[in-house]
């Protein structure tokens, strides 16, 4: 069985989304974030002490959105991938990979440098600037999806997993009321989705089960690398 390590509202989201849309099997482990700070134990499992971690048999993975064309490549066929003979094969790829590099990313200094970190090293200045590079990224989607309600390959894929994820991000970060029209609708149509809902109630109802808190503490320290 395919076990995922997950923090609520981490990177490891993507996964979690994209398992509840393929319905299949998997164990969920919650850990306190950060986990390298707050669950040392962790490292053991994870040098690298941060989260996700997806383990499938012997395949071991820490990248989210590698994560999600994984799983959709794994249980192909499945509208959620799109297969190398498919004419949208190459923008499937370059979107899976735009959720984190380009959308994530930025959110990450945000996140870090407006809550994580303490008081004295906060920077207002990173945060405002790193918010613009986010948004103006963000808004380069608004053509594509005024002519079309996913990204690519006229249907729901891993991709826009990859993406929601950031736009997730972005509603925790207080920033959805700056979305741009088509965008949010966008974002409107993806938590609409019963996996979506499956998959923050599965978060929910295992961080219980396992006494773990729903939300990082305030004093928990800045993460290295995964919000």
């Amino acid at each position: 069985m395919i076990t995922l390590y997950h923090c609520i509202a981490a990177r490891s989201f993507r996964p979690l989304w994209t398992l509840e849309e393929l319905g299949v099997p998997y164990e969920l482990r919650m850990l306190p974030f950060p986990p390298r700070a707050t669950a040392r134990s962790y490292l053991a499992v994870n040098p690298l002490g941060t989260v996700p971690l997806l383990v499938d048999g012997d395949t071991r993975m820490t990248e989210s959105a590698a994560m999600c064309q994984y799983l959709a490549a794994r249980h192909a066929p499945t509208p959620l991938d799109v297969g190398v003979g498919e004419p949208e094969f190459g923008a499937f790829l370059n979107y899976v990979h735009f959720g984190e590099a380009t959308l994530t990313f930025p959110q990450a200094l945000v996140l870090r440098y407006s809550r994580f970190e303490p008081e004295p090293r906060r920077l207002p200045q990173v945060v405002d600037d790193y918010t613009r590079w986010f948004l103006a990224r963000l808004r380069t989607l608004e053509p594509l999806l005024e002519r079309q309600p996913y990204l690519c390959a006229q249907r729901f894929t891993a991709a826009d997993i990859s993406v929601g994820y950031a736009l997730l991000l972005a509603g925790h970060l207080g920033l959805q009321q700056r979305f741009t029209p088509a965008v949010a609708a966008y974002w409107e149509r993806l938590r609409g989705r019963d996996a979506f809902a499956r998959a923050l109630a599965a978060q929910t109802r295992a961080a219980q089960e396992q006494g773990v808190p729903l939300l990082p503490a305030p004093d928990a320290g800045a993460p290295d690398r995964n919000p």
